[in-house]
Order: C-alpha cells, then structure tokens, then sequence
C-alpha cells in the first residue's frame, strides 16, 4: 500500500456501491442484508485492505461468536462447545465453528493473522480460541482489530492482553495422585499430554507436587507424554508395565489416554483395578462407558464454555474483566478403576 492512507469505512461502501450504513451493518454481521450485498461488502473490505479503528467496534447487538477448535475429534472438544452455544442461545447469539485439524494425521494448521482478519471482517462479535497455540502476530491482529478475545485452556502462555479461562489443572493433579497414594500405591505412573502444552504441563507439576509432599522420590521411568489420545496411553503403558517394577498405578492427563491405559492392562492380562489402577482427567462420556467405569478428575467443561461466551460478550461491550486467567474448579469422581494395591 506504500505511503497511502489507511482506507476508510465510506470507501469500503462507495467501492462496494453500498451505503456507509449497510457497509456497516455486514461489518458487525448484522441482519437485513442480502448475501450479494455482504460479498459485495466483504471483496471491498479485502481489496482495500480496510482495517476497523483499533479497539471495541460498535457492537450494541452482537449476533455471531466464531469459536476456533485446535481439534473437534475428542469428547473435550464436545463438551466444551455444547456450553458454548448453551451459552450463546441464553444471550441471543449465534455461534460459528470452525477447526485447525489439516488432512495430515496428527498436524494442525496455524489459525494465522489472516484468518482473523477474516473473521473479524465478517462482522464477530468475538472469537474464542480452544486449546490452540495462539502466536503473537495473531494476538496483535485480535488487539489491531478490536476483535474480542478469550481462550480456553490456551496451549501455551498469553500475555496481559489476552483473557484465558481453564481448570485448575495443577490441583486436579494433585486430587489425582493423592487419592491413589490414600489407597496406599507409591509406584505411580504418570502418562501425560504433549509436552508443550499448558495444562498438561500443569497436570504434571499436580502429580510431582503430590509425590513430593508423600516423601515419594520421583521416578522419570514412570513419566511419559505424548497426545491426549488413547494411542499415547496403550504406548506409555506398555513401556511402564515392561519395567523391573513396574507401576501398581498410572495417573493419566485425559480420560482418552487413560481408556488406552485401560485396554492394554486388559490385552496384557492385567485386572483393573486389581492388578493396576488407573486415574484419567476430565469426566467426559469415556469415563463413565470404559470398564470398569473411570475414576477421574472432573472438569467443568461445559461451565468453562458457557463462562468464555459471556466473557467474550462482556468484552465487545467494553467491559473490564475481574481477572485476565479465570480457572474453574475440579474435583475428583471415584468410580471402580482405583482400589488399593494387592
């Protein structure tokens, strides 16, 4: 664009051959516009490379909450946006979904700052982000935009301009570890998450905490991460139960991995939980189906969904939340997968 002014909302309608008003109403997505128009609209605001005046656009009546899934092919990702449009339904709105799985297994796309131009473009009221890795240049583009921002369970660290909402992962991990130690185990297993993520690096500190505070030493035979997959689960079991000493226990980041867990003591001859307990994290649909049904940490996933789309709302309409990091708490639900070693 070399040294030339930044465009304005008037020359996006008069390129558009549109009013300033209905240019207006397709950028804050409301109703009352034919489809050609918006299209219209939208390839102006490209071709001029408009940007909205930074900060809080006029939303008065935001209609549309675009939600960004790093994955939908997990049960969190179920629970999670069935309280988000919960939420969004008891505030008038409606909810967009989109995800970053890519066609290569086990890679997801980058969202990029693009991406989030064309959403605020479209008129967001604001964009929730579910367990992705937000880079820098996309946070700048979300404050550039005046696009509200809220993550859920964030993937990595955000800074003071983002707000994040998430379990109390690090006492989850300690509720974990010390209902296994209660039942008297002291060889426990910990099959984590990916190594780079947030919570799971937080589950992980819960277990440590929790062995330490017992005066248990720390094991690095029986830790182990991977995906918060069943595959990381059968793989870290089968390498644990192969050891000298094997564990009497294996607390698992995720009620996936802990059904992979669970399988492999089976395939491998084991009772559970006579001859293994096993502890999984999040009380989602897989918990309560695996057999024998999964003792594991709950977390409130359908509350954090229905709490980042009030939040978000709150946001658009210029409203300063209380805490930047809000994390809701878990709490463990004991069923037949832990019981004290033989």
């Amino acid at each position: 664009m070399g040294n030339r002014s930044r465009a304005t909302l008037t020359e996006v309608a008069e390129h558009a051959g549109v009013s300033k008003a209905t240019a207006s109403k397709v950028l804050n997505g409301r109703p009352g516009v034919a489809e050609a128009t918006r299209k219209a609209v939208r390839e102006a605001i490209a071709a001029l490379e408009y940007v909205p005046t930074t900060g809080p656009r006029e939303t008065p009546s935001p209609q549309t909450i675009h939600v960004v899934f790093d994955t939908i092919l997990n049960m969190y990702a179920v629970y999670v946006l069935d309280g988000i449009i919960s939420g969004g339904r008891e505030l008038g709105v409606e909810v967009v979904t989109s995800s970053l799985e890519s066609e290569t297994p086990g890679h997801n796309d980058p969202m990029g700052a693009d991406r989030v131009k064309e959403i605020a473009a479209q008129g967001a009221a604001g964009l929730v982000v579910v367990t992705a890795q937000l880079t820098s240049a996309e946070m700048d583009a979300c404050e550039q935009l005046g696009l509200p921002l809220v993550v859920i369970d964030p993937a990595n660290p955000l800074d003071e301009r983002v707000t994040s909402l998430g379990a109390t992962n690090w006492a989850g991990g300690v509720q974990a570890t010390r209902h296994l130690l209660d039942l008297g185990h002291t060889r426990i297993g910990f099959a984590g998450g990916p190594a780079g993520s947030l919570p799971a690096r937080e589950r992980l500190h819960g277990y440590r905490e929790a062995l330490e505070s017992a005066g248990i030493e720390l094991d690095p035979a029986l830790m182990g991460s991977g995906s918060f997959y069943a595959e990381t689960g059968a793989a870290l079991t089968d390498r644990m139960l192969d050891l000298d000493e094997p564990p009497t226990a294996i607390f698992a980041a995720s009620d996936s991995i802990a059904v992979g867990v669970i399988r492999t003591a089976h395939r491998r001859g084991l009772n559970v939980p006579g001859d293994l307990s096993v502890v999984g994290f999040d009380d989602t649909y897989n918990a309560m189906w695996v057999e024998p049904p999964l003792t594991t940490v709950k977390q409130p996933l359908r509350q954090m969904g229905r709490v980042a789309a009030r939040t978000v709302l709150d946001l658009a309409a210029g409203k300063v939340p209380d805490s930047h990091h809000v994390q809701l708490a878990t709490s463990l639900v004991v069923r037949e997968s832990t019981a004290p070693p033989r």
